[in-house]
């Protein structure tokens, strides 16, 4: 369907840009077509903790008197965007998913949010998030179906792109909080490279693992956001490098090599997941342009999953040792997660880390040879909310660092979503963007799809 004949919330930020620069739609009129979804949606799915429609719509006004004005239009201009309540913002309160921390004003912003205010985004609120970011379930529920997860700790955000409430959302992955609420969901999850956006002024849980992506509903407008908010220029050369070399991030003259990769948790994922995308690495070995083979992680990454808990729960034991001591956290969650890190001494930790360190050479080394790797983003769909969600590949590409994106390919048998996953070599993020919109150009993947609410 084209841009124009779609009602004004169903627009893609790609899309409403182009309308907003022809004159054929005003900012006003696109933000409150969003609000509007908002006011319908949000009582029902709890994606949203701070909003203030009255802001909001006052900017969208200042926008379109500053293109009466003859202000140069920018790539987000007016364009709504949520933001996971672990960022700093100056409109908004941050709280973090703790009551310890109700209605904390920063007084300033996050640097990701500052950089997308200088593209002239609109911040229309702050999403929901777990306490602190870690695994606890809050309020809010998968639109697809109310009694199931909708993910972890970016939820908030991946729902609120998913029911068309607004186009983009941040959220952050220290193990699977972008690719695993993207593939519940049924909408597209990107956690880039480590370090390239950066991470000032938003909550810390792990240094070497702690990442920040973001969702989108179109390939479009995952690059589109992407040029947008990393960090760029001569004080980051090697991403620079890496990102400014066109040999590197196209592929021309030949076949994208792309690896199958069942990951050492592979038994673990349901028999449909398994099915679903052996199926879709079928269809896409019969394109001229892939050159589809499967690819054995070598042995080291089996201990992944257990390096990876030591690095998290070490972390948090200390940046969070005052509120697990005077018992003021509020999820019994949190503390037994915590609690692994008693058994963790610091020469096992920093093992842990060198772990962490060996396994992004390994990686790095490995996609050297090739283009992309395709895995299962979850074991499976959405589990229920008070069912133990399933190990996946996920953490492995977190702890390696490297740019991966979770695609809505699979309906189930049962109409819930549920995400394929492809990674590239870090620093490979326009490469990764360029697969995924290939993809979707064959028709190999399509938009994300609206929810039936259930």
């Amino acid at each position: 369907m084209e841009g124009s004949q779609k009602k004004l919330y169903q627009l893609s930020a790609s899309e409403a840009i182009i309308l907003i620069k022809s004159g054929k739609i005003k900012v006003r009129q696109f933000v409150e077509s969003i609000i509007q979804q908002i006011e319908k949606i949000n009582p029902e799915t709890d994606a949203w903790i701070h909003l203030n429609n009255k802001q909001s719509l006052e900017k969208a006004d200042e926008f379109d008197r500053r293109i009466q004005e003859g202000y140069d239009i920018s790539p987000l201009y007016g364009i709504p965007v949520g933001i996971k309540d672990i960022f700093n913002t100056e409109d908004f309160p941050t709280e973090m998913g703790s009551p310890i921390w109700k209605k904390f004003t920063p007084g300033n912003d996050a640097r990701v949010v500052y950089y997308l205010k200088m593209a002239n985004a609109l911040i229309i609120g702050k999403t929901e998030t777990a306490e602190f970011a870690v695994h606890t379930l809050g309020k809010s529920k998968n639109p697809y179906d109310q009694a199931r997860s909708p993910g972890t700790s970016s939820s908030g955000s991946a729902i609120a792109v998913a029911t068309f409430m607004v186009p983009f959302a941040l959220g952050t992955q220290t193990a699977g909080s972008i690719i695993r609420p993207a593939s519940y969901c049924g909408v597209f999850g990107f956690k880039p490279s480590f370090g390239l956006i950066p991470r000032t002024g938003m909550l810390k849980t792990t240094d070497s693992l702690d990442q920040i992506g973001y969702f989108a509903r179109t390939p479009r407008d995952l690059e589109l956001l992407f040029n947008i908010i990393r960090v760029k220029g001569r004080d980051y050369p090697l991403s620079e490098a890496a990102l400014n070399d066109e040999q590197r991030q196209t592929v021309t003259g030949r076949p994208w090599k792309i690896r199958f990769v069942r990951s050492p948790v592979w038994d673990k994922a349901e028999s449909y997941a398994k099915k679903s995308i052996i199926e879709f690495i079928d269809r896409i070995s019969r394109e001229k342009e892939f050159q589809v083979e499967e690819f054995i992680l070598p042995e080291e990454f089996n201990e992944a999953h257990k390096m990876h808990q030591i690095i998290y729960t070490k972390s948090l034991s200390y940046y969070f040792k005052d509120e697990l001591e005077k018992k003021t956290l509020i999820s019994d969650v949190f503390y037994e997660f915590a609690s692994h890190a008693k058994e963790t001494t610091m020469d096992k930790f920093d093992l842990a880390l060198e772990y962490q360190s060996k396994l992004s050479r390994i990686l790095d080394k490995s996609l050297e040879k090739f283009d992309i790797i395709i895995s299962l983003a979850t074991a499976g769909h959405a589990p229920l909310r008070n069912e133990m969600e399933k190990e996946d590949p996920s953490l492995i590409w977190t702890m390696c660092g490297v740019p991966t994106i979770s695609m809505p390919v699979v309906k189930t048998n049962i109409g819930l979503p549920m995400g394929i996953q492809a990674v590239a070599r870090r620093y490979n993020d326009l490469l990764l963007l360029r697969f995924v919109k290939l993809l979707r150009e064959k028709n190999s993947i399509q938009d994300a799809p609206y929810p039936e609410i259930q």
